[in-house]
């Protein structure tokens, strides 16, 4: 048997320290998106649960990805892959009891590329999710949006009832924008039809699983190590953000699926995790015993980078629900580019 990562381990320790999916038991899970970052460790931790009676499907675009990814399930009854665009209506009969909605695609090269695709599938994307379970009987939803919905504020951690400022008027709100647009439809299918369903505020999300046209500066950093390169910044990374690792986004997802009240969001992040771009990149090329070298052009392209300086998050409504992250910024971190690493 091949040796476990420390991604594994660090689902093990999830349940060693008393994650419990009892209520889950017996029914269904539908991971939308679960190719993703995200997406891929929500079915990761679904498939660990000691009590092997939850049946998991994993819904994505693109099979070659997904058979790779969950290579190790191919032959467990419990796993099945689903080939769906949450673009397009849910045709699919199978009864899913529970939905996780992490299909969204966050790398910032697609804000520029594709911001169309982008704003529908996060708004047709939920709308579509929302109204089979109208039609299915749904037991509940969780709806994975972002904490950039929160704009540029005024250095507070921002609240759940916090508004700051987005251009809306540029091709990058194409994420911020339709992320609000998608949280508004959730508390509308919630207030109009009773479809219970729970918004999760992600803040910036890291971890090994991510794809490779993912651009985000962590898997750039992350990249460049792993090749035995220095890291170079563009900037002078100074912007400060709230990080998490992805095993600890990942169990508050199912934590909300379980806990979280519906027509209600919740900041996920972790209140220990706030560094700048710089110190992130730090860190990073500390562990693998590299430089971070600074390359700064005169005029910089602001097409597919978020103009937010600070983006921090008060986490006290989902800790009250019990929630707290596992792992800070260095272990995640390490755990990471080790994972990787041995890969």
């Amino acid at each position: 048997m091949a040796e476990m990562t420390p991604y594994q381990e660090d689902i093990r320790q999830l349940y060693a320290q008393g994650l419990n999916l009892d209520a889950l038991q017996g029914h269904s899970l539908l991971v939308a998106g679960a190719t993703g970052l995200v997406g891929a460790c929500v079915v990761d931790i679904a498939m660990a649960d000691p009590h092997r009676n939850l049946r998991v499907f994993a819904a994505g675009r693109n099979r070659r990805r997904a058979e790779k990814r969950f290579a190790a399930y191919a032959n467990d009854p419990r796993f099945s892959f689903v080939e769906m665009d949450v673009t397009q209506p849910v045709m699919d009969e199978k009864p899913y009891d529970y939905i996780i909605d992490a299909a969204s695609n966050a790398s910032p090269n697609f804000f520029k590329q594709q911001p169309v695709e982008v704003i529908k599938a996060n708004i047709d994307g939920v709308a579509n999710l929302l109204d089979y379970g109208r039609q299915h009987s749904l037991r509940k939803m969780v709806y994975v949006s972002s904490g950039e919905i929160y704009g540029e504020g005024d250095g507070r951690a921002f609240t759940e009832t916090s508004s700051g400022y987005v251009d809306c008027a540029t091709p990058r709100a194409c994420y911020p924008s339709s992320k609000r647009a998608a949280e508004t439809l959730c508390i509308a299918y919630a207030t109009e039809y009773g479809t219970p369903v729970t918004i999760a505020r992600l803040c910036h999300t890291y971890g090994p699983g991510f794809t490779e046209s993912d651009n985000r500066v962590f898997a750039q950093f992350f990249r460049n190590v792993l090749r035995g390169e220095d890291i170079v910044l563009k900037s002078r990374g100074e912007q400060y953000r709230s990080w998490l690792y992805v095993v600890d986004s990942a169990h508050a997802l199912l934590h909300l699926l379980l806990h979280g009240e519906s027509a209600q969001a919740y900041n996920v992040a972790d209140a220990k995790g706030n560094i700048t771009i710089r110190q992130l990149a730090e860190q990073v090329a500390a562990w693998a015993k590299r430089q971070v070298v600074f390359d700064i052009p005169a005029t910089a392209d602001q097409g597919n980078t978020t103009p937010v300086t600070r983006a921090t998050f008060d986490t006290s409504k989902i800790e009250h629900t019990g929630w707290k992250p596992l792992f800070d910024i260095s272990t995640g971190l390490s755990h990471s580019l080790e994972t990787l690493k041995s890969q």
